[in-house]
């Protein structure tokens, strides 16, 4: 009997109008693309208006990411979505704004550090588990997974649970943020005219407005606190007081709010989108579900150490990764003209980088579609990984948490299978879709019982 393949969102035809594509996109990216893309090399899409390059071929990737990454800055029109919640964060920004920003951010996040971090990181998770314990049964996971990132956030960044005041009004305001924006504002992918208006959906200004004042006001406590010695050492108060070693400047309140926006929206929206994604499919596929569970038990060990022998619920994130990756796509800008495939692409092309098609790319990968963590220790697995795996994208702008995230993934992953059960909700099969992450269009529904 052959295995359901996990969930995967239908292409569109291979030719539509602009103005049908514009309206697909809208409604949702994945969908909204041609499923040639996931036998392509390189595609190029033209209007009157602009040209756009989807790039898949490994050895371009790697161009764009890690040999040339100043020739290819990020694109501007990414800050079209964005810029209302991330102001001028590490993640809009390029040149020797982003590098100053890098300077300052990376020591916070470097191995040491991580270990750190374990203590707030493992109390979150437990956190987790009790509120599970309350609401086991049918359970809309995604709603969950977000509660349980954002508390792994407060927690590691600022020393505090979900249940402060400031840090659950930011939560509360964000759940109302995340599907009101998609990560890929139009303009990003279909680079409009400039005097085409930009369409924000209801309530995501003001919802953004009053996200960055919470984090204003919990960034100039932290501020206040640095000045008298009575800040704990979290990862807030490593970063506000490192120096920038080639200037000696450090973040001011106004940069910080930037900075603490991205943490949140990278910290959080992903994580909890992949650690959605990985329960679901753990769900789909019981026996590895028992394999994480019965690996889980080597938690029972406190310390930072019991993270190295979680190998299965790695191997079972990373292959959520994969298949979701929580950021679909990425668009960098050619800053001059190139010829990439015989192809001329002139100054301004915005490139496409797709972490979803590039992922289950038919001429890459053995089984694209299917769920099989096992594939990570098969020479295609490991091949793929080097050339084709970018959830964290890579190169000099590879995402300074994610170390961060490969611990908090399978650590909450094995702490939950390790005290529940799941399993589908019937008739309930969970649609991808691209808001601010890669979310399901109705929620994910579980059924979980204690073990």
């Amino acid at each position: 009997m052959t295995q359901a393949l996990p969930p995967k969102p239908p292409a569109r035809p291979a030719r539509v109008s602009l103005w049908r594509y514009v309206k697909l996109f809208r409604q949702d990216i994945l969908s909204a693309q041609p499923a040639r893309l996931y036998r392509a090399w390189m595609a190029e899409f033209r209007t009157p208006f602009f040209r756009s390059f989807l790039v898949n071929q490994p050895e371009l990737v790697k161009v764009l990411l890690k040999e040339r990454p100043d020739d290819f800055p990020k694109s501007g029109r990414i800050a079209e979505g964005l810029k209302p919640l991330l102001g001028n964060s590490v993640f809009l920004t390029n040149g020797e704004a982003w590098k100053r920003q890098r300077r300052i951010i990376d020591p916070a996040f470097e191995g040491g550090r991580l270990k750190d971090t374990y203590p707030a990181m493992r109390a979150a998770a437990e956190a987790a588990v009790e509120r599970l314990k309350e609401r086991q049964g049918l359970v809309e996971i995604e709603e969950e997974t977000s509660h349980a990132a954002a508390d792994v956030i407060f927690r590691t960044l600022f020393s505090i649970p979900i249940e402060h005041q400031v840090a659950g009004q930011v939560f509360s305001r964000f759940r109302d943020y995340q599907r009101s924006q998609p990560l890929l504002n139009l303009a990003a992918f279909v680079p409009l005219p400039r005097w085409m208006p930009r369409l924000f959906r209801r309530g995501t200004r003001r919802n953004a407005e009053a996200i960055r004042a919470l984090i204003a006001q919990l960034t100039r406590e932290r501020m206040d606190a640095i000045k008298e010695g009575t800040a704990p050492d979290d990862l807030a108060t490593k970063i506000m007081t490192t120096r920038d070693p080639e200037t000696g400047s450090t973040f001011d309140t106004a940069e910080m709010v930037d900075q603490v926006a991205i943490f949140f929206l990278a910290g959080h929206e992903t994580s909890a989108s992949a650690l959605a994604w990985a329960l679901y499919l753990m769900a789909l596929y019981p026996d590895w579900q028992e394999k994480v569970a019965a690996e889980a038990e080597a938690l029972a060990d406190e310390s930072f150490a019991a993270v190295s022998k979680l190998k299965v619920s790695r191997d079972v994130f990373r292959e959520t990764l994969r298949l979701y990756p929580p950021v679909p796509m990425m668009v960098r800008e050619a800053a001059c003209p190139e010829q990439f495939r015989n192809r001329d692409v002139p100054k301004g092309a915005q490139m496409v980088l797709s972490p979803w098609h590039l992922h289950r790319h038919e001429r890459l990968w053995e089984n694209p579609d299917g769920f099989d963590p096992s594939r990570w220790q098969t020479e295609n697995g490991k091949q793929c990984q080097r050339d084709a795996f970018i959830p964290f994208s890579a190169g000099a702008r590879v995402c300074t948490g994610a170390g961060f995230a490969m611990v908090e993934g399978p650590l909450i992953l094995s702490m939950i299978l390790r005290a529940f059960r799941v399993v589908p909700a019937a008739e309930q099969a969970p649609v991808p879709v691209a808001h601010l992450t890669v979310r399901s269009k109705n929620g994910i529904w579980l059924q979980l019982a204690r073990r």
